[in-house]
């Protein structure tokens, strides 16, 4: 395991201190929504889920991840982020939003298949690097050690 001590990984730690965005963090995650949604960076995405409480749609910006021909999202937080608790509620059916909008049921990925999942996602998202604890060129080994920790959900047709 290898937890990144560098300044920039101490503050993105610190936004998400406790596994939750913290004011500030909830702020550009608002900001971060509206411009992943709009496709102008091609792994940025936006998803929106009712919220498990008041069912009011919730924005959440994720980086997508591409494995073996299927697309995933992965919560870099682990299994107690809202986006993954609501999705799991709303019975997998979210909205995805990258230039255009798309329903989309999301299957969770059972552990022992989340590895190179993970592997990828680290390649692709360098602000969760600070929050999953392997070296993102790390062996296969040792993100299967943590893939229970951290949901994936493949991408799919509703």
């Amino acid at each position: 395991m290898n937890i990144d001590t560098r300044p920039s990984a101490r503050w993105l730690r610190w936004l998400y201190r406790g596994g939750r965005p913290g004011r500030l963090a909830r702020a550009m995650n608002r900001f971060s929504a509206v411009l992943h949604a709009s496709g102008l960076v091609p792994r940025w995405v936006t998803l929106d889920v009712p919220g498990r409480r008041t069912g009011r749609i919730i924005s959440f910006p994720l980086v997508l991840a591409d494995h073996g021909g299927e697309r995933y999202l992965v919560a870099m937080l682990g299994s107690r982020t809202n986006w993954v608790l609501n999705l799991r509620a709303a019975g997998g059916r979210a909205v995805l939003r990258h230039g255009r909008r798309r329903s989309v049921r999301l299957i969770e990925v059972e552990p022992a298949e989340r590895a190179p999942i993970l592997r990828r996602y680290l390649a692709l998202a360098p602000g969760a690097r600070p929050h999953i604890p392997v070296e993102r060129h790390a062996p296969l080994e040792d993100f299967e050690s943590i893939a229970p920790r951290f949901p994936v959900f493949r991408i799919t047709a509703p």
